[in-house]
């Protein structure tokens, strides 16, 4: 990380002339604008810097789409402020004579931009620190590796890619060290721009892999969840290959996002260890809520498929202690005791999941709800209810949550709402290639 005295000394010896002055989108991507060093040290630093507020109204493929009522034809698309969170500001060891910062989005008047999800999640965090209270998490990112450029995948419709391993590597030193060009980039300069490495390590999917990070306070671990997911692309382009971090990708494992999760009072103290009820209440709110706030957690199309029997992903609304069957694994001890959310994939958005997190889990403990009994063995043949099986019944769940409205607010819900209602759309309108198989012939 860099301190602004860093930057304005890098800047005055020409070790830096840019800075990337970035927000995160509903999908979780960045998107900004490159500044001249010079130009954001005099301007953009006290001032901030205009960008269209449609930046937070378009679908993945940045189209414009009716329904939101902060961006639209009918107001203009005007502007949005991006303020610099100085806290953010990092060296970016992969781009040449570049830093970052992450911004805060204001309206011209000085108000939030309630939908964004940066706020969304100060917003929740905002609740805890009432209580006395600050989240700690980590975020658990798989993705696949491809021997293939970004450029060659789009030309073959990414079809038919070769997965930089053509085995299950779990686990394997052999396996992985085929890719370490580029898995070894990815730990160094991840490390370069201010995230805390801890492992990376091969997964099942043939090319799977994942780089894991030291638990920091929540809004911080979002932020270096964005910064890696968008780093490891253009780490991997770099070197020739191309990584997805799609839910899944094919009909092997999916990629994950398994979210481990504590609560600390302000003296430091570890609020889950101290007081077994408040963590009871905690888990059981994730547990009664889980289903009305997947939106937040399986925010595509793509994320359903991911919950499939058998394949580490959860289809059980339960809870075991070190069990890889539930959706909510009870994991650590002592100061380390933790829940370890298993609900999200890859494609998750960090800030609206850590959210969701909080927002159930603060309803568990203000209603002290009784937790049942921990699941013992295989929940994939349970009878416990089940994670939505699709984006459409996540949505209707969500529009009908009370706690949503209540958590994140009537205009929140709505936007979220929206977006969800584009991507149904546009997938009910598609014709895909397991359509065209089936039926070309032979219907």
């Amino acid at each position: 990380m860099l301190s602004l005295e860093k930057l304005k000394a890098d800047v005055e010896n020409g070790a830096i002339d840019t800075v990337l002055l970035v927000l995160t989108d509903m999908p979780g991507r960045l998107q900004g604008k490159r500044l001249d060093a010079r130009y954001f040290l005099d301007e953009i630093l006290a001032h901030g810097a205009e960008g269209c507020a449609y930046l937070l109204a378009v679908d993945v493929e940045m189209r414009t789409v009716s329904g939101y009522a902060m961006s639209s034809w009918e107001t203009g698309y005007g502007d949005f402020v991006m303020k610099p969170d100085l806290s953010t500001l990092r060296l970016i060891p992969w781009l040449e004579k570049t830093a970052m910062v992450q911004a805060d989005l204001q309206w011209q008047d000085g108000k939030e931009v309630a939908p964004s999800p940066r706020q969304v999640l100060k917003k929740q965090l905002a609740r805890l620190e009432e209580r006395g209270l600050e989240a700690f998490a980590a975020t658990e990112l798989e993705f696949i590796l491809f021997r293939e450029t970004y450029e060659t995948a789009f030309k073959k419709r990414y079809w038919d890619l070769e997965a930089a391993n053509q085995y299950n590597v779990d686990y394997s030193i052999i396996g992985t060290s085929r890719v370490e060009n580029v898995i070894g980039r990815l730990r160094r300069e991840m490390a370069g721009a201010g995230l805390i490495v801890e492992n990376s390590k091969g997964e099942c999917n043939f090319g799977q892999h994942e780089v894991n990070f030291k638990y920091k306070s929540a809004l911080a671990t979002a932020d270096d969840h964005v910064v890696f997911k968008t780093g490891a692309k253009e780490i991997a382009s770099q070197e020739g290959h191309a990584i997805t971090f799609m839910a899944k990708y094919n009909e092997r494992e999916g990629n994950s996002c398994h979210i481990h999760f504590s609560l600390r009072r302000k003296d430091g103290s570890a609020l889950f260890r101290d007081d077994p009820k408040a963590f009871e209440h905690f888990l059981a709110g994730q547990l009664a809520y889980v289903r009305e706030l997947t939106l937040f957690y399986a925010p595509n199309i793509n994320s359903y498929k991911r919950y499939a029997v058998g394949s580490f992903a959860p289809t059980a609304v339960a809870w075991g202690r070190d069990n890889r069957t539930c959706g909510f694994r009870v994991v650590g001890h002592g100061a380390g005791l933790r829940v370890e959310n298993r609900i999200p994939g890859a494609d998750v958005n960090p800030y609206l999941a850590l959210s969701a997190m909080i927002a159930a889990g603060l309803y568990g403990m203000d209603q002290k709800l009784p937790l049942e009994p921990e699941f013992s063995g295989n929940a994939y043949h349970s009878s416990k209810p089940r994670v939505p099986s699709s984006l459409r019944v996540a949505r209707e769940l969500f529009a009908a949550s009370a706690l949503a409205k209540e958590a994140f607010g009537e205009a929140v819900v709505a936007h979220y709402l929206n977006s969800a209602d584009v991507e149904l759309e546009a997938f009910e309108s598609a014709v895909t290639d397991w359509e065209r198989i089936r039926g070309f012939e032979r219907l």
